[in-house]
Formats: structure tokens, C-alpha cells, sequence
């Protein structure tokens, strides 16, 4: 196909007008299908690649891993009115103690250049009659495997809102009967956010780690729509001093 039209624009100045014209007539109809091809094509191929687990990572990361919600689409993309303790995928966990539910979580497309996680998790909140909301982050067994005092555990994650409100990250880890517990607020002046957990300060028993999550608790949220355009967890040990 491609030697004929270049044929045939080759031979432009001396066609025939008749068979000219037809040409043009099935040029025209050939490029708005070509048109359309490129402009879905480059369209599709500039989102974030589904199942990515790309993302930049400290000097010395022993551990790096993006959620799958983030990660690769999900059998259940959304949920209404949701109640405590209900979960979208497989690591993520709403909890609130609202008598009356007016939440909604949705896993959501991006669709901007710069962004590296091919999903993000849209939460809408209504009327919120309840004390407290948050989002419940499993991590995997591998993040807590040869896990240290020495260690920083690291998130980064991009937040979008529609009106200001606080948010804290909570690591815990469960350690024999005790729990670990280290809360950090996010520096939500700041579109890409970091937050470090630094286990040296803990009283984490090294030989007893069994299990780690991260709650991502937000304060007033009523009325509000929060993305999470990204969540990523990285680990690594602290420079000796």
C-alpha cells in the first residue's frame, strides 16, 4: 500500500484528471483513518503503562513496591456508600465510624504526562457525621523480611484535593503482641510528598516483625474529593554514624 501511494504521488503532475480526482477522493478517506489512528495512538501511548512499578527510589532502597490498586486494574473499580472495614482490592481498607455512609471510593485512569503510576484512588466524602476516616494500606511480607532498627521506611504519594485538609501516615508494625506506631503528617504544601519513618527511634523488636501496614488518616474531610494520584513505598538503611 505504502509503494502505491508513493507511486501515485510520484506520478501526481502527469495522472489523468479523472483518475486524479479519484485518487484524491480515496487519499482523503485513507487520512482521516490515518488521522485517527495516530491521534488514539498517542493518546494511549502516553499514559503511565498499566502494571508500571517504575518510580524513582533512594540510594540503597533494599525494598521499593507500588500498591496494586496504583498498579493494574481492579475485577471492582469503585464502590458507594461504603462501610467500615470495607476493602477496594486486595491492600486497601476504608475504616470510619460514620452511622451513616455517604463515601465513595473509585480506582481512576491517569491520563497526565508526568504521571508515572498508571491508576490513582478517588475518594469523594459527603456529609461526614462520623470521628475519624482512614484509608488502611497493607504492605506486602517482603517489606517487613530482614527488617531493622537501621531502617527508613519511605513514602512518597501525590495528592490532589478540592479544599484543604490535614492528612497523617501512620506506619504500623506489629511486632509479638505490640504494635509499633510512628505518625507523620504529609507536607501537603507540596505536590510530589515525603515522608520518612526512621526505626532507630522505635522499640521494634527485630526478631519478633511479623506484619506492617499504613494508615492514611484524614482530619475534616466532610464535602471534600481527595486523589491519590500515586503511593509508593520504598525502605533502606540509615547512614552509619
Amino acid at each position: 500500500m505504502a509503494r502505491y501511494w508513493a507511486s501515485a504521488a510520484h506520478q501526481a503532475e502527469e495522472t489523468d484528471i479523472a483518475a486524479l480526482r479519484e485518487q484524491r477522493s480515496r487519499a482523503r478517506r485513507l487520512r482521516r483513518h490515518l488521522d485517527r489512528l495516530i491521534s488514539v495512538a498517542e493518546s494511549r501511548l502516553a499514559l503511565p503503562y498499566i502494571g508500571s512499578n517504575a518510580f524513582p527510589k533512594p540510594h540503597g532502597t533494599d525494598w521499593a513496591w507500588r500498591p496494586a490498586l496504583w498498579r493494574e486494574p481492579l475485577p471492582r473499580s469503585g464502590m458507594s456508600s461504603v462501610q467500615s472495614r470495607e476493602m477496594l482490592g486486595d491492600e486497601v481498607t476504608l475504616f470510619h465510624d460514620c452511622h451513616v455512609s455517604e463515601l465513595s471510593l473509585r480506582q481512576i485512569r491517569n491520563t497526565r504526562e508526568k504521571d508515572l503510576a498508571p491508576f490513582g484512588l478517588r475518594m469523594d466524602v459527603f456529609r461526614f457525621d462520623g470521628s475519624f476516616l482512614s484509608l488502611a494500606i497493607d504492605l506486602p511480607p517482603e517489606a517487613v523480611a530482614g527488617l531493622r532498627r537501621k531502617h527508613l521506611i519511605r513514602m512518597d504519594t501525590i495528592v490532589e484535593m478540592e479544599k484543604p485538609l490535614e492528612i497523617f501516615a501512620r506506619l504500623n508494625i506489629r511486632h509479638g503482641p505490640n504494635t509499633e506506631q510512628i505518625v507523620r503528617e504529609l507536607p501537603l504544601h507540596e505536590e510530589d510528598i515525603t515522608v520518612e519513618f526512621d526505626l532507630a527511634y522505635s522499640k521494634l523488636n527485630e526478631k519478633r516483625v511479623e506484619k506492617a501496614w499504613m494508615d492514611l488518616i484524614f482530619e475534616g474531610p466532610e464535602l471534600n474529593q481527595v486523589i491519590l494520584r500515586d503511593v509508593t513505598f520504598s525502605r533502606r538503611p540509615r547512614a552509619e554514624l
